[in-house]
């Protein structure tokens, strides 16, 4: 587990959307954190990875921005986002293991050559009895 620092974390409290009675239009409840990769202090291979993942909450310029607004309670909120950042660092800190390359067991070919020549018989049996 990889440690953010704090100080890298840039809060902002928004008003939360969907149901919540009349207290949701008054309050902001929802935290939105922002976390520029580039500018932070963590190891440039983890950068690299970060900046590689497919993934919508992270900007082209390498800002990652996660909304959350599951709880009623902004500090709630808050600790939910942080959790979230943290999975998506923690995610990206492991390195892609190898890939070794296989053989194809000698079996293996040898069912794939049967089938092949199985099926040319069905095939060539269709053809009319005079063109073999």
């Amino acid at each position: 587990m990889i440690a953010i620092a704090a100080h890298e974390i840039e809060w902002t409290a928004i008003r939360a959307q969907g149901a919540g009675g009349q207290n949701v239009n008054k309050v902001s409840n929802a935290a939105q954190l922002r976390f520029n990769i580039p500018a932070s202090t963590l190891p440039q291979a983890l950068k690299e990875r970060l900046l590689a993942l497919s993934d919508r909450r992270i900007t082209a310029q390498g800002v990652v921005i996660i909304k959350a607004q599951r709880h009623r309670s902004l500090d709630q909120n808050r600790d939910d986002a942080l959790a979230r950042l943290q999975t998506l660092v923690d995610g990206a800190a492991d390195p892609p293991r190898e890939r070794k390359s296989t053989r194809p067991t000698r079996s293996s070919q040898r069912r794939r050559v049967d089938t092949k020549v199985r099926r040319g018989q069905i095939k060539s049996g269709r053809a009319k009895v005079g063109d073999e």
